[in-house]
């Protein structure tokens, strides 16, 4: 789908927005006929609560949209999305004094509301459409909702129809629409470039394992993205139990969110250098697969003790950001769907980041409030070293003890990111466990928008 508002000079049904605080104060301004429908329908302001106007030949003349209280706004996201939802096909136009971020944020919303997976089943029906309101940037939002949307549907695509191959496939298909070049390192040849973790990785599934390089821009301040692509996750030798291998097509989540972003980055033509990296494979059981015990050589010549071949997800990701670390950006990103120390922590609905870098901290953080992308800051806590560091070797992948472990793996991955001037690493979760507006149940994306939104500050565009 391509998400879109309406055109500019279409009709529309104006929705207006009436809080339940200032609802006498518009009753006392309507007509003894509204204020009669209004009351027999118990129309009070809430939250999502909507009511169709009916005009003289019994058309709709206007829709009001119940938005609720404060407190409404700051436990849910996306309110109005709940219009787009259950209205019919037509086309409407927002009415109701917002600020500009508020603004924003329902437009948004509404275009996400429209999305529907429908590869294997069912049709997206006929959406209702939205005006442009004013003082919204009409084609950032439509470019911010396509990137979202391509992230969803790489999330959802089961992993028999999106491999490693397919979600080449899918980058070679997004460079394509915006002048990207990409380069693809695959099967033995990883070994000759020098990416033996990757290849470890991979090697045990039917699917070739890869090392996908996409390049856009020539100009401007320099971001790398670098993206966990483990299209399915076994655990490996360390088998999951049926119950934790039921969702793991979601296991690129990472590499499906930096294809998001790249999308609305290329979209809206901001004057930078990208690059993403992403390490897609198959976390496989076969006689040649990686074994607990086993050392492995990293590309900057780390070893890594072996302790849980389901802690496959920074390997693969070491090997990439060691790439990026001999040509460091001016900000490097890596997103992964890494640790469920990680939910435990904060939940399906935070993106958890790690920096040293405050101000870029900082700056992620306002643009997460800001565009209602919530993030939250973890630490890189260095007396934390000593666990991932097993003696025998130079890392540790699975420190024992259970105590830490999304701080664990992201000061792994920081080992790989050296000379990297400003490195931030989200653990996301890349799922939405039960519908909410806007995002119905299945992949999302996360932390995207608000890195959006920081990148003007944080590389002085």
């Amino acid at each position: 789908m391509t998400p879109s508002f309406a055109a500019p000079d279409a009709r529309a049904i104006p929705i207006r927005l009436v809080a339940r605080a200032e609802l006498d104060a518009w009753l006392d301004r309507q007509d003894e006929p509204v204020r009669d429908w209004v009351a027999a329908n118990d129309f009070t302001g809430r939250a999502g609560q909507i009511l169709r106007l009916p005009a003289p030949d019994m058309s709709v003349a206007k829709v009001l949209f119940g938005w609720g209280e404060a407190r409404d706004h700051q436990r849910g996201r996306f309110l109005f999305a709940k219009a787009a939802a259950a209205l019919g096909p037509g086309t409407y136009a927002l009415d109701g004094d917002l600020t500009d971020n508020a603004r924003e944020e329902a437009a948004l919303g509404w275009l996400l509301a429209g999305y529907r997976f429908t590869r294997y089943a069912g049709s997206a029906p006929d959406a209702p459409m939205l005006k442009v309101p004013k003082g919204v940037d009409a084609k950032r939002l439509e470019a911010i909702a396509q990137g979202e949307c391509l992230t969803r549907d790489l999330i959802n695509t089961p992993a028999a129809d999106m491999g490693p191959e397919e979600l080449e496939h899918a980058v070679r298909d997004l460079a394509r629409a915006h002048g990207a070049s990409v380069a693809v390192t695959q099967g033995e040849d990883l070994l000759e470039a020098n990416l033996p973790l990757i290849h470890t990785v991979g090697r045990a599934a039917t699917r070739a394992p890869r090392l996908i390089d996409l390049r856009w821009g020539d100009t401007g301040p320099s971001l790398t993205l670098v993206g966990k692509g483990v299209c399915f996750d076994t655990g490996g030798l360390n088998l999951k139990p049926g119950a934790s291998m039921g969702i793991m097509k979601k296991d690129m989540g990472g590499a499906a969110t930096v294809l998001g972003l790249a999308s609305m980055i290329m979209a809206l033509r901001l004057p930078i250098r990208l690059r993403v990296l992403i390490p897609a494979v198959e976390n496989s059981v076969a006689g040649n697969a990686f074994r607990p015990g086993d050392i492995l050589t990293a590309r900057n010549g780390l070893t890594v003790e072996i302790n849980n071949t389901d802690a496959e997800g920074r390997l693969v990701l070491a090997d990439a950001l060691a790439l990026a670390d001999e040509d460091p950006a001016d900000l490097t990103v890596c997103m992964a769907t890494l640790t469920g120390a990680a939910r435990v922590a904060v939940g399906p609905d935070l993106s958890p980041f790690y920096t040293d870098d405050d101000a870029l901290a900082l700056a992620l953080m306002q643009a997460g409030k800001r565009v209602r992308d919530p993030l939250w800051r973890m630490p890189f806590h260095r007396p934390y070293e000593t666990m991932i560091e097993p003696g025998i070797a130079d890392l540790d992948n699975a420190p024992s003890g259970g105590f830490a472990g999304s701080v664990t793996a992201a000061l792994f991955l920081d080992r790989f990111a050296q000379r990297a001037p400003r490195f931030v690493h989200f653990d996301i979760y890349g799922w939405c466990p039960s519908a909410a507006p806007a995002r119905p149940k299945g992949g999302v994306g996360m932390g995207a928008r608000a890195i959006l939104d920081a990148l003007p500050g944080v590389l002085g565009l």
